[in-house]
């Protein structure tokens, strides 16, 4: 069975006017695409054929010869957590658990979304920030090019996408704006909440 692209979880017009249909036209259907459709032509007739997404990135993870399946492999992955960590009307403070365990971490909302920023702005060339539960403790990491948090007990809450493609048409070179949009429009509290308590 190949792989497939992943169905949108909102139409691509439904995150304007913070992240524009033209943006997720290209970004969805150009760059998620194409990492799909490379890995079918990577996987095809190997013994990875057949397995499934995770399956196939935990058994490239960390092996030179596989780095280019690996690649496509957690870019469509990564992408799909990506659309699913925005929603339409969103933005704005999480609520319950997820909220008192950030205020716990960070000491409060505006000082985990400052941290979150230096970690986007800070991330050189291409890459990803994501909020995690590692051993129920939250973090925000940062991985390069298509890497994604791994380790025993490391469980991922949300993501934003850095690499400049996701946001390069709305935002030019404004990264922080495009981070800063993300919180105040488009950030899916609920989703990361399910990802927590899961």
């Amino acid at each position: 069975m190949a792989f497939e692209l992943p169905a949108l979880p909102w139409a691509e017009d439904a995150l304007e006017p913070a992240y524009s249909a033209r943006t997720v036209s290209f970004h969805y259907g150009k760059h998620h695409k194409a990492y799909v459709d490379k890995l079918n032509e990577l996987t095809a007739g190997t013994d990875l054929e057949g397995k499934s997404l995770e399956d196939v990135v935990a058994a490239v993870a960390g092996k030179a010869d596989k780095q280019a399946v690996f690649n496509n492999a957690a870019q469509v992955w990564n992408h799909t957590f990506f659309w699913h960590s925005m929603t339409p009307g969103g933005g704005g403070r999480p609520s319950g658990d997820l909220a008192e365990q950030i205020d716990c971490t960070w000491g409060n909302y505006d000082q985990f979304v400052a941290a979150f920023k230096a970690a986007a702005v800070g991330r050189f060339g291409s890459g990803w920030v994501w909020l995690v539960a590692d051993n129920g403790e939250l973090k925000i990491t940062s991985t390069a090019n298509a890497e994604m948090p791994a380790g025993e007990g490391v469980k991922p809450l949300l993501t934003c996408d850095v690499w400049e493609h996701a946001y390069y048409l709305d935002y030019q070179n404004r990264r922080p704006d495009f981070v800063q949009a993300f919180f105040d429009s488009l950030v899916d509290w609920g989703f990361a909440a399910k990802n927590l308590g899961g």
